[in-house]
């Protein structure tokens, strides 16, 4: 009998745990990690999992390899018309919440390469960016008669003075990561090589923190964007007694009293 000489096929979504970090990568680089339906429901679950488990206190979003981080949709998977399964559906539907909605903890994007239409409008889902010197980014639909409805349009406008939002969103032209830094639309920029590594450095000074106040702070910086004054001001008391009168915030008191590190329950 001869040995077979099949090979396992790679994954195309990982999900890997680096202590309270959870870390989700789209693995496609043949496809510069464009995202096709099984991909899309991978991301949804994934998040949706990641942001219910109290030991995941932060989550790194990237891709393999230094061609692209997301290419956006992949078109090949979307003209093949496949009816999906109620557990893709389901997975697709997480995604576009994680997407709208946003999620409770705190999501870092690590961007190895360039980021174009959905891969774009994936990381202005995230809380903060790493990303390589050598990337680009841009919502480029506009070019082939659409716009960017996957959030590119909507999540633009939101960071970015409308000026600037209109023309990256109307002329579709990409800018590259020094210019996406200028924008504020990126937290750091490195050589490829270190971006996953800066990110999960990140994620760690934030998961240092007491976790309901990362929490709190997020939903009340994220909502500052779209509420008025007031009702920010209210989302605020709402929150506080919730924090302020935790375990954690005990904790984080003796902790500083007795010179040492806090140790977090989230609770």
């Amino acid at each position: 009998m001869s040995e077979s000489t099949e090979t396992e096929t790679e994954p195309e979504f990982v999900r890997e745990r680096r202590g309270q970090i959870e870390i989700l990568r789209i693995n496609r680089p043949d496809a510069r990690n464009a995202l096709n339906s099984a991909v899309i429901a991978a991301l949804g679950n994934g998040l949706h999992e990641a942001d219910r488990d109290p030991s995941v206190r932060a989550i790194v979003l990237t891709a393999t390899g230094d061609r692209a981080f997301c290419a956006g949709m992949d078109l090949r998977d979307f003209a093949s018309g496949t009816t999906a399964s109620p557990d893709l559906l389901e997975g697709q539907a997480r995604f576009r919440r994680a997407l709208r909605e946003g999620i409770t903890t705190p999501l870092i994007g690590a961007a190895n390469a360039t980021a174009v239409a959905g891969g774009f409008e994936l990381l202005l889902m995230c809380d903060l960016i790493v990303c390589a010197e050598t990337a680009k980014f841009g919502v480029p639909e506009v070019k082939r008669g659409l716009f960017a409805a996957g959030g590119g349009a909507a999540l633009l406008g939101r960071w970015l003075p409308p000026v600037v939002a209109l023309e990256l969103t109307m002329t579709g032209d990409l800018i590259d990561a020094q210019r996406a830094l200028q924008l504020g639309l990126v937290n750091r920029v490195v050589p490829s090589a270190e971006v996953l590594e800066e990110a999960l450095a990140l994620a760690g000074r934030v998961v240092a923190n007491g976790p309901l106040g990362v929490q709190a702070t997020k939903r009340i910086v994220r909502a500052s964007t779209q509420l008025t004054a007031a009702e920010t001001w209210a989302l605020q008391d709402e929150l506080h007694a919730s924090v302020f009168d935790s375990d954690d915030a005990k904790e984080g008191a003796r902790a500083f009293v007795e010179r040492r590190d806090p140790v977090w329950t989230g609770h």
